[in-house]
């Protein structure tokens, strides 16, 4: 084969190579909207080549970049035409690939991806802020759904159309009775003080000659409506209020029709709606037997136009429907549905009860001895009366006029349920009467795993299950009782999430909002997106904000996003972020002592400077058998021994990160900083003896995890982590913060056998406790179902869910090699235990699908014999590490091996690779 020339390679489709494929920009697969002037354009190069040389990209707008002699396809700059507000494009790319043999072929031209700006400047609205006039505002959860609308006439239909709109609140936008696109929840959850996210809209085959209504549904949602743990109300403000904008363009006219004092405001089916509550909706109102009023005059509100933005993580919808498992009618007429699943989101019901017959949806995770959904688990504590519980919420109503076609689906809230009691209707619910609909961010699947061991397949088929449940707009800790952005429990996932969803554009939109909620001193919010002084529950738990482990995620996630990715752009954008951060930390390490370390001299020693040992910190938080929780117990406590060791894990992780932004100086610094950090924690925290003075598996861990201890002390330090495991009858003993570093650690240090043992534990504390129990979701305790069957707290926590890293790099045995960002470089070293006699995993990197799989030759595993393979995509080089085998270097391609233990014989493994 002969390298084909340029004009070839744009006029002629090749046969040699298919085209590059996942054409992405700004890591998005939709780029309508977007306010990113000069973003950046990606692509994975054609399978079965081994490296891009160059590559060409053309567009609509007259953009050509020619042949460019490159291997990059990661976040190449746009440099076409200046983008402005509502500039279009449609690029695609072809590119030079070398195969095996050193030839260079092009290949064919990708399918096109349409690119567009929505609106870039305030300048740009003629549309002003609108809402409801509210003389008596009923009270939080108990508020209304408005309908903002306008009628409108259009001489002959538009050639193209586009509705711009955002709210404070949550809107749907309707055009001439059709709902306008299929996302949810719309605006989306942020820090609405700084950013208000718009979504651009297609509407031009909606629209029509003659009169046309725009109608947009407006309920409280995040910005107004209660939220969250303490269920707070009025997080960002006191009224509703729509902001849209529609613009016709026929030839070189258009036409704009904002929101103004013209629209007309009523009120809607929807009584009250609020995504902790619930949604109460009536179909008789607003007739006249309703008596609703209706045509009032929109009330013009001040808004502003500086905080919009487009889109930089996918949408929220409706991603996967239900059809129930069993339908049970109890003795009290109340019907239990169960859709087999703890889900995210909403029923849709199409069987409603009579005219004026009120039917009551109460939605849970667990179900009681009577047979019905239970809430008592999710009720939240109430800090305004010590010892009382709030109302767990998640309950719709719906009351039917007798209309043909009336169904509800409540939109304007959400819940995380597997269960629904259905109360008040006579008629029995059929399966297609009922559906559950699964929301979340609209995330690419990335990642997967499955091995000989059904129960680990169902471990890791809950832990898939539980992030998706908690990806809606944010990476939210549970989607029933909180539905918060806590930053310690996307910290310790974030690298399972990249795993197995793209998270980044995601996790870019979470960050912004950490940035915006951080302090004047650096103090990270522990949850954000977060309303910040001014909210009781907010101020009255301001002391709990900047603790070690959930501060350190304005660290932690932007370079674990950089290792997934390879975007060092995320590093640059949080770095300042990062350094206020760091910052905080160590001058509190540096300038505060503990009471009772001041208390035992009253001079410190040198390596005092380095010890972060004051203020709040969660700790090991919800350790097994550990003591209960106390928040005002931990402003005094000295939890030194944890807050330290986040303090070299971040300095160690910043050290890296600057380096990458090609800030050397900055990255000595750190890690000269780091190193005494880590030499002060030895001293303090480690005896003469080599063992660890707090001694507990979560300390243990994090030493050895986080590089705490000299060479020399590691072997002592898993040995007595060792020896704790086995204290507690191999039972985990760590909570919040550790558990994910737990079977790593012990697989890194000589004790693969007690990871494995510890991962098949099935009494609790124990990850297959949940298995074996009917989980479907991680729980938030290790007992969150109990031997008797009663619910505690969240039955749909991740962060324990973390274990699935084990199952990916050791089990499978696919990891990124150090130093390695992007999937360049990768080890490939399956550690088989526990009588796993096969296993695989898929991910698809940036550079392309990488597979890994292996079995044992029978399944008594009697020979000891492995057969592996292994797909490793363009422009990657893989390690390969097998038992008793040299270390083998390839590249792309397919790639199969057989390793012969004692007993072994590599052609019974050759037999076994050709069956795989």
């Amino acid at each position: 084969m002969t390298s084909t020339s340029l004009d070839a390679a744009v006029d002629t489709p090749l046969r040699a190579l298919p085209a590059p494929a996942r054409l992405r920009v700004e890591h998005l697969r939709e780029a309508f909207g977007i306010t990113e002037t000069a973003p950046r354009l990606s692509w994975t190069p054609p399978a079965g080549t081994v490296q891009q040389t160059a590559y060409r990209i053309t567009a609509d707008n007259g953009w050509d970049t020619g042949k460019i002699t490159s291997a990059r396809h990661l976040l190449v700059p746009y440099s076409g035409p200046a983008l402005q507000s509502r500039s279009r494009f449609e690029w695609r790319v072809c590119t030079w690939n070398t195969d095996a043999d050193g030839t260079e072929t092009a290949s064919a031209w990708s399918d096109p991806m349409p690119v567009e700006l929505g609106l870039l400047d305030s300048g740009d609205w003629t549309g002003q802020w609108i809402g409801p006039e509210e003389p008596d505002v009923p009270a939080p959860g108990d508020r209304p759904g408005y309908a903002l609308h306008k009628a409108f006439t259009l001489d002959a239909a538009p050639e193209t159309a586009r509705a711009y709109a955002t709210a404070h609140g949550i809107y749907e936008l309707f055009l001439n009775g059709e709902r306008v696109g299929d996302q949810q929840l719309t605006p989306g959850s942020t820090s609405y003080n700084t950013t208000l996210q718009v979504q651009a809209y297609d509407i031009t085959a909606l629209l029509r000659p003659g009169t046309n209504t725009i109608r947009a549904v407006l309920t409280d949602g995040w910005y107004r409506g209660t939220f969250g743990y303490t269920r707070d109300a009025g997080m960002y403000g006191s009224s509703t209020a729509l902001l849209a904008q529609l613009e016709m363009q026929s030839g070189g006219s258009r036409t704009v029709l904002g929101t103004d004092g013209s629209w007309l405001v009523s009120l809607t089916e929807i009584l009250s709606a609020d995504l902790m509550a619930g949604q109460r909706t009536d179909f008789r109102a607003g007739t006249a037997d309703g008596g609703a009023p209706c045509g009032s005059a929109a009330v013009v509100r001040p808004g502003n136009y500086e905080t919009l933005t487009g889109p930089v993580a996918p949408p929220t919808r409706i991603v996967e429907e239900l059809t129930p498992v069993s339908i049970t009618r109890l003795a009290g007429g109340h019907q239990v549905v169960d859709f087999g699943q703890n889900i995210h989101g909403w029923v849709r019901l199409t069987r409603l009860g009579g005219p004026g017959e009120p039917v009551t949806l109460v939605y849970g995770e667990a179900v009681h001895a009577t047979g019905d959904v239970t809430q008592d688990h999710l009720r939240p504590h109430d800090f305004r009366r010590p010892g009382q519980f709030l109302p767990a919420g998640q309950v719709d109503m719906v009351t039917a006029s007798g209309a043909p076609g009336e169904e509800l689906e409540p939109r304007h809230t959400t819940h995380g349920f597997q269960y629904v009691s259905v109360q008040g209707l006579a008629p029995d619910l059929a399966a297609e009467d009922i559906t559950a609909c699964v929301v979340q961010t609209d995330l690419e699947p990335l990642g997967s795993f499955t091995c000989s061991d059904p129960r680990l397949n169902k471990l890791h088929h809950i832990v898939d299950w539980s992030f998706r449940d908690n990806a809606c707009e944010v990476p939210t800790d549970c989607p029933q009782r909180e539905k918060a952005g806590w930053t310690g429990d996307w910290q310790l996932f974030v690298p399972t999430a990249a795993y197995l969803y793209d998270v980044t554009g995601f996790s870019r939109k979470w960050l912004r909002d950490v940035r915006a909620d951080q302090w004047e001193n650096g103090v990270v919010a522990n949850i954000s997106p977060s309303a910040g002084p001014g909210v009781t529950s907010a101020e009255f738990m301001a002391f709990t904000n900047g603790s070690c482990g959930w501060g350190d995620a304005v660290a932690m996630v932007p370079w674990e996003l950089y290792l997934a990715t390879g975007d060092a752009g995320i590093l640059a954008e949080n770095w300042d972020a990062m350094n206020r951060w760091l910052g905080f930390v160590r001058s509190t390490a540096a300038s505060q002592r503990h009471p009772a370390r001041a208390a035992d001299g009253p001079v410190p020693a040198p390596h005092e400077e380095y010890l972060w040992d004051t203020g709040f910190h969660f700790g090991e938080w919800m350790e097994p058998d550990g003591p209960e929780p106390d928040l005002f117990a931990a402003r005094s406590a000295d939890h030194g021994i944890v807050a330290t060791a986040y303090y070299r894990n971040t300095t160690a992780a910043m050290a890296k990160a600057a380096v990458v932004l090609g800030r050397a100086e900055e990255g000595r610094a750190l890690a000269e900083l780091s190193e005494n950090v880590r030499q002060a924690w030895e001293k303090e925290y480690l005896g003469p003896d080599g063992l660890v003075t707090e001694p507990g598996q979560a300390n243990c861990v994090r030493a050895l995890a986080f590089d705490l201890v000299s060479p020399q002390h590691r072997s002592t330090v898993t040995a007595q982590l060792a020896a704790l495991i086995r204290d507690a009858g191999t039972h985990v003993g760590t909570g919040f913060l550790a558990t994910p570093y737990l079977l790593p650690v012990l697989a890194d240090n000589g004790e693969l056998g007690l990871a494995y043992e510890l991962l098949m534990q099935d009494t609790e504390p124990s990850w297959l406790t949940m298995v074996d129990r009917g989980a479907t979701t991680m729980w938030e305790l290790w007992n969150g179902l109990d031997a008797n069957g009663t619910a505690h707290q969240s039955l749909n926590h991740y962060s324990k869910g973390a274990v699935a890293s084990f199952l990916h790099r050791y089990t499978a045995g696919l990891r990124q090699a150090s130093g390695s960002a992007g999937w360049e470089h990768i080890i490939i070293e399956p550690l088989p235990g526990a009588g796993l006699t096969s296993a695989s995993t898929k991910h698809l990197g940036p550079r392309g699908l990488i597979e890994v799989q292996w079995a044992v030759a029978d399944e008594a595993n009697q020979d000891g014999v492995l057969a592996l393979g292994a797909t490793v995509p363009p422009g990657t080089t893989a390690e390969v590490r097998l038992p008793g085998e040299p270390v083998a270097i390839v590249g792309p391609g397919t790639h199969s091996f057989v390793a012969a233990a004692p007993g072994g014989t590599a052609s019974r493994a050759q037999r076994v690779w050709s069956a795989l």
